[in-house]
């Protein structure tokens, strides 16, 4: 797989953009009692976060948005310069108004914005996260719901060192076919785990495989999360296709572009291996990595 109105207020939180329904069940009182209880996560040490709620606009679509299926499709970017089905892409969901992106047309600078999407674990993701340490490079791992239930230490690490832990919802849905509420109850199923285990919530979202419509769009819009898509990738997800550190150095290398959203799988030993090398290549050549928060939108 390559994976990446009424709505959510922003609530500022350490270290995380926490978005808020309209329907959030959570008050100032509920907050106050909360933070006077002293109730903190043992993982993180964060204060847990109430639950979240939401309850689907239009949960019958009657607007008519289509439903037709788009699989997410970047191109191979080369010379510095991003495919033009990414750039489509991009106008596409600026033109919409929706909040998703897949790569960076705001900044007149050469960054780069680094994601993991992290389905499983297959021993590899704590060298990545040695790594990003040790080059101060911050990430964001999209996970679904099972890797975080299986793996609360790495989770812990990631927030804890200032990395973005993305949504890339509950059970890995398709999101083509699903329903309106049964998407929300997706990311919520995800989010509220993430707020009451690690006090720690996120308004960025992956879908899953990259399978999306102006459908499901809308609705992950209205929730206040922002769809995260990218521009540079390859196929890394096949753990038995692996071809070594150098090759998974000269693709991403040979891939990069301003403003790329680089998509990598934490599965992957070839990325492990590759990923310092990838990072002082990029810098050396003039490039930054920033955060997702740091995108203009």
């Amino acid at each position: 797989m390559l994976s990446g109105c009424t709505g959510r207020d922003t609530l500022e939180e350490t270290d995380a953009n926490a978005p808020v329904t309209v329907e959030d069940i959570r008050t100032t009182a509920e907050t106050s009692r909360a933070e006077n209880a002293g109730m903190t996560s043992a993982l993180t040490g964060r204060r847990i976060l109430p639950p979240a709620s939401f309850k689907a606009n239009d949960p019958d679509n009657s607007r008519n948005l289509s439903t037709k299926r788009i699989e997410h499709s970047y191109g191979v970017a080369k010379n510095s310069m991003p495919h033009q089905i990414s750039v489509d892409n991009q106008k596409y969901f600026e033109a919409t108004g929706y909040k998703a992106v897949c790569y960076d047309t705001k900044s007149s600078e050469k960054v780069l914005y680094l994601t993991f999407d992290c389905g499983w674990e297959n021993g590899y993701t704590s060298k990545c996260l040695d790594v990003l340490k040790e080059k101060k490079v911050p990430a964001a791992f999209f996970c679904t719901l099972d890797h975080i239930e299986s793996t609360p230490d790495l989770i812990a690490r990631m927030i804890n060192e200032g990395h973005i832990v993305g949504n890339h919802s509950a059970n890995h849905a398709d999101f083509t076919e699903i329903s309106r509420q049964k998407m929300a109850d997706e990311l919520l199923e995800c989010d509220n785990y993430l707020r009451k285990n690690f006090g720690y919530a996120t308004s960025f979202f992956r879908f899953p495989e990259g399978a999306y419509n102006e459908n499901s769009l809308e609705l992950i819009d209205s929730m206040g999360y922002t769809s995260v898509f990218w521009s540079c990738a390859y196929a890394d997800w096949d753990v038995n296709a692996a071809k070594g550190g150098d090759y998974a150095f000269e693709t991403v290398t040979a891939r990069l572009h301003p403003g790329a959203i680089i998509l990598l799988h934490s599965v992957s030993p070839d990325n492990a291996e590759a990923l310092g090398r990838i990072i002082d290549f990029a810098r050396q050549n003039g490039y930054e990595f920033k955060a997702l928060t740091e995108y203009k939108f």
